[in-house]
C-alpha cells in the first residue's frame, strides 16, 4: 500500500496547483485517501505479521515523501509558514540518518508512540489545510494550523527523544 500513497503524492500536488475550492478540497481527499491506506497498512502488517524489507523502507518514505511534498506545496500557497516545514524536514531527516547509523552499528531505534501520534496530527493537520475554505461554518485553515501547531510540538519532542536514546545506544 505504500506504492499507492506514493502514487497519490502527484494527485495532491496536482491538485494543489488549482487552488480554489474544488482543487483544495481533491488535494485533501487524495491526501486523505494515502492517510488512509498508511493505516491500513499497518493493521495488516501488524495482523498478519507481514513484514517485508522492502515495506520497512517504503512504509516511511512515502510517509515523509507525501506529507514533505505536501507541505512544500502548501508554503507556495501561503497556508502554512516555512519555517514549521523546515523544522519538520529537518527533524524527518535527522531521525532517518540516526535510524540508518543505529542499523549500521547494528542497533535499532524503534518507532516511539509519541512518533505515530505526531503522524496522525500531521495527517489531520495537512488535510484541513489542503481543505483551506470554510465548510459547514468550520474554518479549516485555523483547524489545520492548530493541528499543526500540535504536529509541530510531537515533532520536536519525538525528535529530541530519538536523540536521546541513539546517544544511549550508539554513544
Amino acid at each position: 500500500m505504500s506504492t499507492i500513497r506514493l502514487a497519490l503524492i502527484p494527485a495532491v500536488i496536482i491538485c494543489l496547483h488549482f487552488p480554489e475550492e474544488l482543487g483544495s478540497f481533491l488535494a485533501a481527499l487524495f491526501f486523505g485517501m494515502a492517510g488512509i491506506t498508511d493505516i491500513l497498512d499497518g493493521f495488516y502488517a501488524r495482523k498478519y505479521k507481514i513484514v517485508t524489507p522492502l515495506g520497512k523502507l517504503l512504509d516511511p518514505l512515502a510517509d515523509k515523501l507525501l506529507v514533505s511534498a505536501t507541505m512544500i506545496m502548501l508554503i507556495t500557497l501561503d497556508r502554512i509558514p516555512a519555517w514549521i516545514v523546515i523544522l519538520i524536514i529537518v527533524r524527518e531527516m535527522s531521525v532517518t540518518g540516526l535510524r540508518g547509523i543505529a542499523v549500521a552499528e547494528g542497533k535499532v531505534i524503534e518507532a516511539s508512540s509519541l512518533g505515530k501520534y505526531k503522524t496522525i496530527f500531521q495527517f489531520v493537520a495537512l488535510i484541513c489545510l489542503c481543505l483551506n475554505y470554510k465548510y459547514l461554518d468550520a474554518d479549516f485553515h485555523k483547524i489545520g494550523m492548530l493541528f499543526l501547531g500540535v504536529a509541530l510540538i510531537l515533532t520536536l519532542w519525538s525528535g529530541w527523544l530519538y536523540f536521546r536514546m541513539a546517544k544511549k545506544l550508539i554513544g
